[in-house]
This record gives C-alpha cells, structure tokens and sequence, in this order.
C-alpha cells in the first residue's frame, strides 16, 4: 500500500509536528505535574482515542462537516471551550497545598483520561487537520482512500500514545525534583486552571476557514 519511503517522509512530518507544542502538549504536561506519571499517561491515551475518533471520523467524511458548515463548527467549538473553561474554573478554585505528586488511584487516572477524550473529541479544529492532513499522503493508485486513512491516522496514534508518555514521564519527574518547595503548591492549581482557561478562550476565538 505504502512504500517505505513515504511512510518514513509521513513519520517525519508528524514527529516535526509534535514538536509544536498544542493543546494535547499542555494539557498532558498539566497532569502529569499535578497527577503524576500515570495521571499523564492516562491523559495522553485519552488524548490519543479522541484522534482515533478524528480518523474515523475523516474516513467517513463527517469531518468534512464541521468544514463545510460555520454552524456544525461553532456548536462543537463552544461546547469544548465550555469544557475547558469549566475545567479551569474548577482547578482555579481549589485550594492550593505543598506540591507533591502521591500515588494516584484508578479513579483519577481514569477520569483525565474520559477528560482528554472529551477535550480532543470536542476540538474542530483537530478534526479538521485530520480531514486535510492525512489526505496530503494517500495515493488512489495505491489500494482504497479509506484503508490508507486509517493505516496513516493509526500511525499518528501510536506516535503520539509514546510522545506524550514520554513527556509525562519527564514532568512527573520534573515535580518531584521542586517538590521541596512548598510555596509552588499554592499556585499549582491556578497555574493548571489558566492553562484550561488560555486553551478555552483560543478555542472559543476560532475561526471557521
């Protein structure tokens, strides 16, 4: 279906990508501060089932609403700004203590990982790369436009499920080496809830093209 060389062209590009850092970046690296490495593990495969749902969904062409009518476009975006404004609101509001990064418990890993469903899912302007970037890199004399779609939407997941446990490895880390300092803890929620907000009110400023 695909020659090696494209395949290696097409990794390339997303791992450039992923440099640039996004929502996905911020809200994994807020987490894993907070939470700890498997809070942020947790967010980065929610994060990575809303982009298998992108996939299908630029697969079966429902993506090509949200790009085609301003309405569709604008009911998803307020619903995710809301959601992330809810969010931030909420880490905001509570009470800072000393930063630490304590075990977590299933059911807080389990919960970023429905949130970071919930706020990639919600994002159109994700699934609107996805409905003209993986076409960039399907070749209609190389076997069906669908199968190559999902083989290169999967690749995407698989880089990304590794890139963000990656990076919440490495924050889970970095909050432990500053733990010492108590006065951090005050501020770690509002610090958190303004990364929610910020992300709100981008997404809520988005136009649609």
């Amino acid at each position: 279906m695909f020659e090696p060389t494209q395949i290696v062209a097409y990794i390339l590009v997303v791992a450039v990508l992923f440099l640039v850092p996004g929502p996905a970046v911020l809200i994994t690296l807020a987490r894993s501060m907070r939470g700890g490495a498997r809070v942020g593990i947790a967010t980065g495969a929610g994060i990575a089932v809303g982009d298998v749902v992108h996939t299908l969904a630029a697969t079966l062409g429902l993506s090509a609403v949200l790009a085609t009518s301003a309405f569709a476009f604008d009911l998803v975006k307020y619903a995710g700004a809301a959601y992330l404004a809810w969010l931030g609101i909420r880490a905001f509001l509570e009470r800072g203590n000393d930063l630490a990064v304590p075990g977590v418990g299933e059911a807080s890993a389990a919960a970023a990982f429905r949130q970071a469903i919930l706020i990639e899912v919600l994002n159109p302007k994700t699934a609107l790369f996805f409905l003209s970037f993986l076409p960039q890199f399907v070749d209609p004399a190389r076997g069906p436009a669908a199968a190559q779609l999902l083989v290169l939407g999967a690749i995407l997941v698989i880089m990304s499920i590794v890139y963000t446990t990656l990076l919440a490895v490495a924050a889970a880390r970095m909050a432990q080496l500053i733990a010492r300092h108590r006065a951090i803890g005050r501020w770690q929620g509002k610090v958190i809830g303004s990364i929610y907000l910020g992300l709100g009110l981008q997404l809520a400023l988005a136009k649609h093209r």
